[in-house]
Protein backbone atom coordinates (compact mmCIF):
# COMPACT_ATOMS: atom_id res chain seq x y z
CA UNK A 1 0.00 0.00 0.00
CA UNK A 2 1.37 3.69 -1.29
CA UNK A 3 1.76 6.25 1.18
CA UNK A 4 -0.36 9.13 1.73
CA UNK A 5 0.47 12.51 0.00
CA UNK A 6 2.26 15.02 1.61
CA UNK A 7 0.71 18.10 1.76
CA UNK A 8 3.37 19.64 -0.50
CA UNK A 9 2.79 17.01 -2.95
CA UNK A 10 -1.10 17.81 -3.03
CA UNK A 11 -0.10 21.02 -4.29
CA UNK A 12 1.89 19.90 -6.43
CA UNK A 13 -0.20 18.33 -8.64
CA UNK A 14 -2.76 20.34 -8.72
CA UNK A 15 -3.18 22.71 -11.40
CA UNK A 16 -2.51 26.49 -11.92
CA UNK A 17 -6.26 27.04 -11.64
CA UNK A 18 -7.21 24.82 -9.33
CA UNK A 19 -4.59 25.60 -7.25
CA UNK A 20 -6.10 29.43 -7.58
CA UNK A 21 -9.68 28.31 -7.10
CA UNK A 22 -8.28 27.15 -3.57
CA UNK A 23 -6.98 30.56 -2.16
CA UNK A 24 -9.57 32.19 -3.21
CA UNK A 25 -11.56 30.24 -1.62
CA UNK A 26 -9.43 31.61 1.60
CA UNK A 27 -10.32 33.68 4.06
CA UNK A 28 -7.62 36.72 5.29
CA UNK A 29 -7.27 34.81 8.42
CA UNK A 30 -7.33 31.29 6.33
CA UNK A 31 -4.75 32.64 4.33
CA UNK A 32 -2.31 33.72 7.22
CA UNK A 33 -2.85 30.05 8.75
CA UNK A 34 -1.91 28.75 5.43
CA UNK A 35 1.42 30.79 5.11
CA UNK A 36 2.27 29.63 8.63
CA UNK A 37 1.00 25.99 8.75
CA UNK A 38 4.44 24.26 8.22
CA UNK A 39 3.09 21.09 7.13
CA UNK A 40 2.08 23.00 4.32
CA UNK A 41 5.68 23.31 3.07
CA UNK A 42 7.61 20.96 4.58
CA UNK A 43 9.49 17.64 2.66
CA UNK A 44 8.73 14.10 5.09
CA UNK A 45 11.78 14.84 6.66
CA UNK A 46 11.07 17.58 8.18
CA UNK A 47 8.16 16.43 9.86
CA UNK A 48 8.34 14.57 13.60
CA UNK A 49 8.14 11.04 13.05
CA UNK A 50 4.53 9.65 14.40
CA UNK A 51 6.09 6.94 17.02
CA UNK A 52 6.47 7.16 20.22
CA UNK A 53 10.19 8.70 20.53
CA UNK A 54 11.79 10.45 23.42
CA UNK A 55 14.64 11.12 20.84
CA UNK A 56 14.19 12.31 17.24
CA UNK A 57 17.80 12.70 15.85
CA UNK A 58 17.55 14.59 12.58
CA UNK A 59 21.19 13.38 10.79
CA UNK A 60 21.22 14.85 7.00
CA UNK A 61 23.20 17.04 4.85
CA UNK A 62 23.90 20.57 4.65
CA UNK A 63 21.00 22.62 3.29
CA UNK A 64 18.19 19.87 4.68
CA UNK A 65 16.19 21.83 6.44
CA UNK A 66 17.57 20.93 9.78
CA UNK A 67 17.34 24.08 11.41
CA UNK A 68 13.54 24.97 10.29
CA UNK A 69 12.89 21.44 11.22
CA UNK A 70 13.82 22.01 14.64
CA UNK A 71 12.39 25.72 14.99
CA UNK A 72 8.73 24.62 13.71
CA UNK A 73 9.20 21.66 16.07
CA UNK A 74 9.63 24.07 19.30
CA UNK A 75 7.05 26.32 17.48
CA UNK A 76 4.17 23.67 17.83
CA UNK A 77 5.44 22.22 21.30
CA UNK A 78 4.81 26.25 22.87
CA UNK A 79 1.70 26.48 20.74
CA UNK A 80 -0.03 24.00 22.00
CA UNK A 81 1.62 23.27 25.78
CA UNK A 82 2.19 26.63 28.18
CA UNK A 83 3.65 24.68 30.18
CA UNK A 84 6.75 23.65 27.91
CA UNK A 85 9.56 24.86 29.40
CA UNK A 86 12.11 24.09 26.50
CA UNK A 87 16.26 24.26 26.27
CA UNK A 88 17.51 25.67 23.36
CA UNK A 89 21.88 23.99 23.14
CA UNK A 90 24.00 25.22 20.36
CA UNK A 91 27.91 24.86 20.34
CA UNK A 92 27.71 28.21 21.70
CA UNK A 93 25.04 30.87 22.82
CA UNK A 94 26.62 32.85 20.16
CA UNK A 95 25.25 30.45 17.55
CA UNK A 96 21.98 29.61 19.56
CA UNK A 97 21.07 33.46 19.34
CA UNK A 98 22.08 33.75 15.12
CA UNK A 99 20.56 30.30 14.19
CA UNK A 100 18.10 28.97 15.90
CA UNK A 101 16.47 32.09 17.50
CA UNK A 102 17.17 34.91 15.16
CA UNK A 103 18.20 33.54 12.16
CA UNK A 104 16.24 32.98 8.77
CA UNK A 105 15.21 29.17 9.40
CA UNK A 106 14.84 30.79 13.59
CA UNK A 107 12.16 30.53 16.29
CA UNK A 108 11.30 34.06 15.61
CA UNK A 109 10.95 33.73 11.65
CA UNK A 110 8.95 30.91 11.63
CA UNK A 111 6.15 32.53 14.32
CA UNK A 112 3.29 33.88 12.89
CA UNK A 113 3.49 37.78 13.95
CA UNK A 114 0.39 37.45 16.52
CA UNK A 115 1.91 34.72 18.09
CA UNK A 116 5.60 35.75 17.83
CA UNK A 117 7.78 35.40 21.38
CA UNK A 118 9.46 38.19 23.28
CA UNK A 119 13.42 37.04 23.08
CA UNK A 120 15.33 38.57 25.78
CA UNK A 121 19.12 38.21 25.21
CA UNK A 122 20.37 39.02 29.15
CA UNK A 123 18.50 36.55 30.42
CA UNK A 124 19.14 34.00 27.20
CA UNK A 125 15.01 33.45 27.67
CA UNK A 126 12.10 33.54 24.78
CA UNK A 127 8.61 33.69 26.31
CA UNK A 128 5.13 33.02 24.05
CA UNK A 129 2.26 35.13 24.47
CA UNK A 130 0.44 31.91 25.82
CA UNK A 131 3.41 31.12 28.83
CA UNK A 132 5.47 28.64 27.38
CA UNK A 133 9.27 29.38 27.68
CA UNK A 134 12.58 28.54 26.15
CA UNK A 135 15.97 29.11 27.88
CA UNK A 136 19.38 29.48 25.68
CA UNK A 137 22.67 27.05 26.40
CA UNK A 138 26.06 27.03 25.81
CA UNK A 139 26.92 23.07 24.99
CA UNK A 140 30.54 24.48 26.16
CA UNK A 141 29.75 25.16 29.47
CA UNK A 142 27.97 21.65 30.65
CA UNK A 143 27.87 22.89 34.31
CA UNK A 144 24.91 25.66 32.84
CA UNK A 145 22.59 22.57 32.24
CA UNK A 146 23.24 21.05 35.67
CA UNK A 147 20.01 22.36 37.69
CA UNK A 148 17.66 23.23 35.34
CA UNK A 149 14.63 21.57 34.70
CA UNK A 150 13.11 21.32 31.25
CA UNK A 151 9.62 19.07 29.95
CA UNK A 152 12.00 19.51 25.89
CA UNK A 153 14.85 20.21 24.66
CA UNK A 154 16.31 21.26 20.98
CA UNK A 155 20.07 20.40 20.29
CA UNK A 156 21.26 21.85 17.41
CA UNK A 157 24.79 20.48 15.05
CA UNK A 158 25.23 17.94 18.21
CA UNK A 159 28.17 16.67 16.44
CA UNK A 160 29.79 20.84 16.49
CA UNK A 161 29.85 20.48 20.32
CA UNK A 162 33.17 20.77 21.67
CA UNK A 163 35.00 17.06 22.88
CA UNK A 164 37.57 18.94 24.77
CA UNK A 165 37.06 17.61 28.12
CA UNK A 166 34.18 15.95 27.43
CA UNK A 167 32.42 18.92 26.72
CA UNK A 168 29.98 17.48 24.60
CA UNK A 169 28.51 13.91 26.67
CA UNK A 170 28.77 16.17 29.77
CA UNK A 171 26.44 18.80 28.48
CA UNK A 172 23.95 16.43 26.95
CA UNK A 173 24.31 14.35 30.10
CA UNK A 174 23.23 17.07 32.00
CA UNK A 175 20.46 18.19 29.63
CA UNK A 176 18.78 14.14 30.17
CA UNK A 177 19.02 14.82 34.29
CA UNK A 178 17.41 17.91 33.70
CA UNK A 179 14.52 16.52 31.38
CA UNK A 180 11.97 15.80 33.86
CA UNK A 181 9.16 18.48 34.10
CA UNK A 182 5.61 17.47 32.22
CA UNK A 183 4.30 14.10 31.07
CA UNK A 184 5.63 13.61 27.23
CA UNK A 185 9.65 14.84 28.21
CA UNK A 186 11.05 14.58 24.23
CA UNK A 187 14.71 15.69 22.78
CA UNK A 188 14.79 16.95 19.13
CA UNK A 189 18.67 16.97 17.86
CA UNK A 190 20.06 18.32 14.16
CA UNK A 191 23.16 17.39 13.37
CA UNK A 192 25.39 17.00 9.68
CA UNK A 193 27.11 13.93 10.72
CA UNK A 194 30.68 13.62 11.78
CA UNK A 195 32.97 11.33 13.70
CA UNK A 196 32.32 12.38 16.99
CA UNK A 197 32.11 10.27 20.22
CA UNK A 198 28.60 11.97 21.43
CA UNK A 199 26.67 10.82 17.81
CA UNK A 200 28.68 7.62 18.22
CA UNK A 201 27.21 7.16 21.49
CA UNK A 202 23.60 8.28 20.05
CA UNK A 203 23.32 5.94 17.37
CA UNK A 204 25.01 2.81 19.27
CA UNK A 205 22.54 3.27 21.95
CA UNK A 206 19.64 3.80 19.84
CA UNK A 207 17.41 1.34 20.55
CA UNK A 208 17.67 1.36 24.66
CA UNK A 209 17.36 5.50 23.98
CA UNK A 210 14.11 5.45 22.34
CA UNK A 211 15.91 7.14 19.17
CA UNK A 212 14.47 7.69 16.06
CA UNK A 213 16.87 8.66 12.97
CA UNK A 214 15.46 10.47 10.42
CA UNK A 215 18.64 10.53 7.61
CA UNK A 216 18.19 12.69 4.37
CA UNK A 217 20.52 14.66 1.38
CA UNK A 218 20.76 17.97 0.16
CA UNK A 219 19.47 17.43 -2.30
CA UNK A 220 15.67 16.64 -0.46
CA UNK A 221 15.27 20.29 0.16
CA UNK A 222 16.36 21.24 -3.34
CA UNK A 223 13.08 22.88 -4.01
CA UNK A 224 14.00 25.67 -1.27
CA UNK A 225 17.90 25.76 -2.16
CA UNK A 226 19.12 28.02 -4.69
CA UNK A 227 20.92 26.22 -7.62
CA UNK A 228 24.15 28.32 -7.54
CA UNK A 229 24.64 26.76 -3.97
CA UNK A 230 23.59 23.32 -4.97
CA UNK A 231 26.08 23.66 -7.75
CA UNK A 232 29.15 24.51 -5.23
CA UNK A 233 28.11 22.36 -2.47
CA UNK A 234 28.88 19.66 -5.63
CA UNK A 235 32.08 21.25 -6.96
CA UNK A 236 33.49 20.84 -3.64
CA UNK A 237 32.49 17.89 -2.36
CA UNK A 238 30.51 15.99 -5.18
CA UNK A 239 33.68 13.94 -5.87
CA UNK A 240 34.66 12.98 -2.44
CA UNK A 241 34.04 10.53 0.45
CA UNK A 242 33.51 13.55 2.65
CA UNK A 243 30.67 14.73 -0.05
CA UNK A 244 29.03 11.41 0.98
CA UNK A 245 29.11 13.07 4.97
CA UNK A 246 28.41 16.81 4.05
CA UNK A 247 26.00 16.49 1.18
CA UNK A 248 24.62 13.29 1.36
CA UNK A 249 24.11 12.72 5.41
CA UNK A 250 26.09 9.32 5.82
CA UNK A 251 28.14 8.85 8.57
CA UNK A 252 31.77 8.07 7.83
CA UNK A 253 33.53 4.88 9.02
CA UNK A 254 37.04 4.51 9.53
CA UNK A 255 39.55 2.88 7.70
CA UNK A 256 41.61 0.28 9.99
CA UNK A 257 44.75 0.84 10.91
CA UNK A 258 44.97 4.37 9.01
CA UNK A 259 47.28 7.02 10.28
CA UNK A 260 44.43 9.28 10.70
CA UNK A 261 40.76 9.38 11.39
CA UNK A 262 37.48 11.54 10.54
CA UNK A 263 37.30 11.44 14.63
CA UNK A 264 41.00 13.02 15.11
CA UNK A 265 40.23 15.34 12.29
CA UNK A 266 37.00 16.87 13.72
CA UNK A 267 39.07 17.43 17.45
CA UNK A 268 41.60 18.97 15.53
CA UNK A 269 39.18 21.18 13.85
CA UNK A 270 38.95 25.00 14.74
CA UNK A 271 37.41 27.83 11.99
CA UNK A 272 37.82 30.55 14.42
CA UNK A 273 41.55 30.81 14.67
CA UNK A 274 42.79 33.47 17.23
CA UNK A 275 46.60 32.88 16.96
CA UNK A 276 47.95 34.40 13.52
CA UNK A 277 50.05 32.46 12.24
CA UNK A 278 53.92 34.11 11.77
CA UNK A 279 55.29 31.96 9.28
CA UNK A 280 53.69 30.11 6.43
CA UNK A 281 54.85 27.44 4.18
CA UNK A 282 53.59 26.16 1.33
CA UNK A 283 54.09 22.39 0.60
CA UNK A 284 53.78 21.15 -3.11
CA UNK A 285 54.09 17.49 -4.59
CA UNK A 286 54.24 17.78 -8.17
CA UNK A 287 52.31 15.60 -10.43
CA UNK A 288 55.19 12.96 -11.29
CA UNK A 289 54.31 13.34 -15.43
CA UNK A 290 52.58 16.28 -17.47
CA UNK A 291 49.39 13.70 -17.46
CA UNK A 292 49.69 13.51 -13.53
CA UNK A 293 46.31 13.08 -11.62
CA UNK A 294 46.79 16.20 -9.27
CA UNK A 295 49.51 18.53 -7.60
CA UNK A 296 48.95 18.73 -4.35
CA UNK A 297 49.66 22.41 -2.86
CA UNK A 298 48.68 22.84 0.84
CA UNK A 299 48.86 25.97 2.40
CA UNK A 300 50.03 25.95 6.90
CA UNK A 301 51.02 28.55 8.57
CA UNK A 302 52.59 28.44 12.69
CA UNK A 303 51.60 30.98 14.97
CA UNK A 304 53.31 32.26 18.04
CA UNK A 305 51.55 29.45 20.89
CA UNK A 306 53.33 26.42 18.49
CA UNK A 307 50.49 25.71 17.37
CA UNK A 308 50.35 24.39 13.42
CA UNK A 309 47.39 25.50 11.45
CA UNK A 310 46.32 24.16 8.23
CA UNK A 311 45.09 27.13 6.09
CA UNK A 312 44.04 26.04 2.61
CA UNK A 313 44.15 23.19 0.04
CA UNK A 314 45.48 25.50 -3.60
CA UNK A 315 45.67 21.95 -5.23
CA UNK A 316 44.65 21.45 -8.76
CA UNK A 317 43.49 18.56 -11.04
CA UNK A 318 45.44 17.09 -14.69
CA UNK A 319 47.29 20.43 -14.74
CA UNK A 320 49.88 21.31 -17.13
CA UNK A 321 53.49 21.68 -15.65
CA UNK A 322 52.77 25.57 -16.45
CA UNK A 323 49.55 25.52 -14.68
CA UNK A 324 50.25 24.35 -11.42
CA UNK A 325 53.35 26.19 -11.57
CA UNK A 326 51.30 29.32 -11.71
CA UNK A 327 48.65 28.10 -9.18
CA UNK A 328 51.40 27.43 -6.86
CA UNK A 329 52.97 30.87 -7.38
CA UNK A 330 49.48 32.28 -6.83
CA UNK A 331 49.37 30.61 -3.54
CA UNK A 332 52.44 32.30 -2.42
CA UNK A 333 51.46 35.90 -3.11
CA UNK A 334 47.79 35.05 -1.69
CA UNK A 335 49.65 33.64 1.54
CA UNK A 336 52.52 35.75 1.83
CA UNK A 337 54.31 32.85 2.07
CA UNK A 338 57.51 32.21 3.52
CA UNK A 339 58.80 29.11 2.04
CA UNK A 340 57.65 27.11 -0.49
CA UNK A 341 59.13 23.32 -0.65
CA UNK A 342 58.37 21.35 -3.18
CA UNK A 343 59.09 17.85 -3.71
CA UNK A 344 62.33 17.10 -6.19
CA UNK A 345 62.27 13.18 -6.41
CA UNK A 346 60.71 12.99 -10.13
CA UNK A 347 62.62 15.61 -11.75
CA UNK A 348 64.22 18.34 -9.59
CA UNK A 349 65.51 20.30 -11.60
CA UNK A 350 62.60 20.61 -13.80
CA UNK A 351 60.08 20.82 -10.93
CA UNK A 352 62.98 24.02 -10.06
CA UNK A 353 62.37 25.59 -13.40
CA UNK A 354 58.61 25.63 -13.53
CA UNK A 355 58.26 27.43 -10.54
CA UNK A 356 61.01 29.61 -11.36
CA UNK A 357 59.55 30.82 -14.51
CA UNK A 358 56.20 31.18 -12.80
CA UNK A 359 57.86 33.48 -10.23
CA UNK A 360 61.48 33.99 -10.25
CA UNK A 361 61.52 35.43 -6.54
CA UNK A 362 59.77 32.37 -4.59
CA UNK A 363 61.39 31.64 -2.06
CA UNK A 364 61.90 27.57 -2.93
CA UNK A 365 63.09 24.77 -1.15
CA UNK A 366 63.60 21.35 -2.62
CA UNK A 367 63.32 18.09 -0.55
CA UNK A 368 63.68 14.54 -1.46
CA UNK A 369 62.02 11.68 -0.52
CA UNK A 370 64.40 9.51 1.60
CA UNK A 371 61.79 7.63 3.44
CA UNK A 372 58.28 5.65 2.34
CA UNK A 373 55.11 7.75 1.98
CA UNK A 374 53.86 6.64 5.83
CA UNK A 375 57.29 6.83 7.22
CA UNK A 376 57.16 10.70 6.47
CA UNK A 377 53.68 10.94 7.32
CA UNK A 378 53.89 9.08 10.50
CA UNK A 379 55.18 11.77 12.80
CA UNK A 380 53.17 14.56 11.32
CA UNK A 381 50.14 12.01 12.23
CA UNK A 382 51.75 12.03 15.85
CA UNK A 383 51.24 16.06 16.01
CA UNK A 384 47.78 15.89 15.01
CA UNK A 385 47.70 13.10 18.35
CA UNK A 386 49.06 15.61 20.51
CA UNK A 387 46.65 18.49 19.44
CA UNK A 388 49.63 20.58 17.92
CA UNK A 389 47.59 20.77 14.49
CA UNK A 390 44.38 22.30 13.61
CA UNK A 391 42.19 22.34 10.58
CA UNK A 392 41.07 25.57 9.78
CA UNK A 393 37.92 24.93 7.78
CA UNK A 394 36.84 21.80 5.97
CA UNK A 395 38.93 20.49 3.01
CA UNK A 396 37.11 17.42 1.66
CA UNK A 397 39.85 15.98 -0.49
CA UNK A 398 42.64 16.17 1.60
CA UNK A 399 41.22 14.53 4.89
CA UNK A 400 39.74 11.85 2.71
CA UNK A 401 43.54 10.96 1.35
CA UNK A 402 45.13 11.33 4.82
CA UNK A 403 42.40 8.41 6.21
CA UNK A 404 43.44 6.70 3.30
CA UNK A 405 47.47 6.56 4.38
CA UNK A 406 47.63 3.53 6.45
CA UNK A 407 50.42 3.02 9.39
CA UNK A 408 52.26 0.05 6.96
CA UNK A 409 52.81 1.70 4.15
CA UNK A 410 50.33 1.17 1.93
CA UNK A 411 47.64 3.67 0.73
CA UNK A 412 43.97 3.22 0.76
CA UNK A 413 41.99 6.09 0.11
CA UNK A 414 40.80 7.92 -2.99
CA UNK A 415 42.63 8.50 -6.14
CA UNK A 416 46.31 6.66 -7.35
CA UNK A 417 48.23 8.63 -4.54
CA UNK A 418 47.86 11.22 -1.97
CA UNK A 419 48.77 14.15 -3.51
CA UNK A 420 47.43 16.69 -1.43
CA UNK A 421 48.49 15.03 1.78
CA UNK A 422 51.62 14.68 0.61
CA UNK A 423 52.05 18.37 0.03
CA UNK A 424 50.66 18.73 3.93
CA UNK A 425 53.30 16.45 5.15
CA UNK A 426 56.01 18.38 3.47
CA UNK A 427 54.63 22.40 4.83
CA UNK A 428 54.31 20.53 8.73
CA UNK A 429 57.47 18.89 8.54
CA UNK A 430 59.06 21.71 7.36
CA UNK A 431 57.30 23.72 10.09
CA UNK A 432 57.06 21.78 13.03
CA UNK A 433 59.75 18.79 12.84
CA UNK A 434 62.88 20.98 11.60
CA UNK A 435 65.65 22.16 12.62
CA UNK A 436 64.27 26.02 13.39
CA UNK A 437 60.67 25.59 14.17
CA UNK A 438 60.09 28.54 15.93
CA UNK A 439 57.80 31.28 14.35
CA UNK A 440 59.18 34.47 13.66
CA UNK A 441 57.69 38.10 13.40
CA UNK A 442 57.02 38.24 9.27
CA UNK A 443 56.82 41.72 7.86
CA UNK A 444 53.39 42.36 6.29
Amino acid sequence: MSRPLSRPEVWARLEDEELAEHVDGMSEGELGEFAHDFRNHAHDGQLPPPDDWYIWLVMAGRGFGKTRAGSEWVRSIADRDPQARIALVAASLGEARAVMVEGESGIIACCAPDKRPTFEPSLRRISWPNGAMATLYSAAEPEALRGPQHSHAWCDEVAKWSNGHERATRSWDNLLLGLRLGRDQRIMATTTPRAVPLLRRLLDEKRTQGLVLTSGTTRDNAANLPTKFLAAMDAEFGNSALGLQELDGMLLDDIEGALWSRALLERCRNDALGDPPLRIVIGVDPPATSRGDECGIVVCGLGAGGTAQVLADCSVEKPSPERWARAVAQAALVWNADRIVAEANQGGDMVASVLRAADLALPLKLVHASRGKSARAEPVAALYESGRVVHAGMFARLEDQLCGIMAGGTYEGPGNSPDRADALVWALSELMLGKNTRPRIRNI
